[in-house]
């Protein structure tokens, strides 16, 4: 009898395609490719990946082709523009990779004074139904053109007079005088589960991918650290640690007002906040990378 394998959409080429292979591999699993570029099997686990077009990823969701997939949130968004939200898949975990902000931009010398100012525009954009979405909300009427790249040049060619684009740097806008002046959606790279259902024969398989991303994106600038500490300042340190839950105090040897602090801290560790550690108190302070964690 054939095993059942977790099926994962990935992208195949595109900016998310090497993260998401990268994610994976720091969650333990070890893909290699299969007969073709289209599916990668794990060695340790049984799962087979999906490589397919980013736009394939939410109807190989949406129809069970494959359990999970990691998909750009605005992939995602763009894809069920219009329907419920019970329609879509469900976003089990944000990335944290993969950031963009889709953007109206307008010609440096246009004047903006809000969404009215679109109104009746003629705006080139490669994502229509979040276009549409944004122009409802606001009560503009206005006209998306549906491009499938090089939206940024369409002002130019008198095709526009504005588009609606991904963002990340602005490099590309400033290339082609133009400026970023509304944000319709901010998005990253998101695991995603259909809604379908799940064979029982691989639900502890997928339960496991997911508690195991969850521990991936957990450990991402998350730190480890420990240090002594005046029992009386224990308050005082508690507050300075960022983004950490209840610390663990321990009892130093030999020494009652002094114990051992060990925390986990969720948030950025910069050299000001050791030297608040150390005002209020605390010595020999250590802070270690998180490789694995599992929440």
């Amino acid at each position: 009898m054939t095993e059942r394998r977790l099926r994962i959409a990935i992208q195949k080429k595109g900016r998310l395609a090497d993260a998401s292979l990268k994610l994976l591999k720091d969650a333990g699993y070890r893909a290699v490719q299969g007969k073709n570029e289209l599916l990668y099997r794990v060695e340790n686990a049984p799962i087979d990946l999906m490589r397919v077009r980013d736009d394939d990823i939410p109807g190989f969701l949406e129809d069970g082709v494959c359990e999970l997939g990691v998909i750009g949130e605005n992939v995602m968004a763009e894809a069920f523009a219009g329907n419920g939200e019970h329609e879509r898949p469900e976003i089990i975990q944000k990335l944290g990779f993969g950031k963009c902000r889709l953007m109206v931009a307008m010609p440096e010398a246009a004047r903006y004074d809000g969404p009215a100012s679109l109104e009746g525009m003629r705006i080139a954009t490669s994502y229509p139904g979040l276009l549409g979405e944004f122009l409802r909300r606001n009560g503009v009427k206005a006209t998306p053109i549906l491009m499938h790249g090089a939206v940024e040049v369409a002002p130019r060619l008198k095709m526009a007079q504005a588009i609606c684009d991904l963002v990340s740097t602005g490099s590309t806008l400033e290339a082609n005088n133009l400026k970023a002046v509304e944000l319709v959606f901010e998005s990253q790279a998101v695991l995603a589960l259909t809604r379908a259902g799940i064979d029982p024969a691989v639900q502890n398989v997928a339960d496991s991918v997911i508690a195991r991303i969850e521990g991936v994106v957990a450990t991402q600038g998350t730190k480890y650290i420990l240090m002594n500490a005046p029992r009386a300042a224990l308050d005082e340190i508690a507050e300075i640690l960022p983004g950490a839950n209840s610390p663990t105090v321990l009892p130093l040897a030999g020494k009652e007002d002094k114990v051992a602090v060990h925390a986990v801290c969720r948030e950025s560790v910069f050299w000001e906040t050791l030297e608040k550690l150390k005002a209020a108190g605390a010595s020999a302070i250590l802070v270690l990378p998180i490789e694995k964690m599992m929440m």
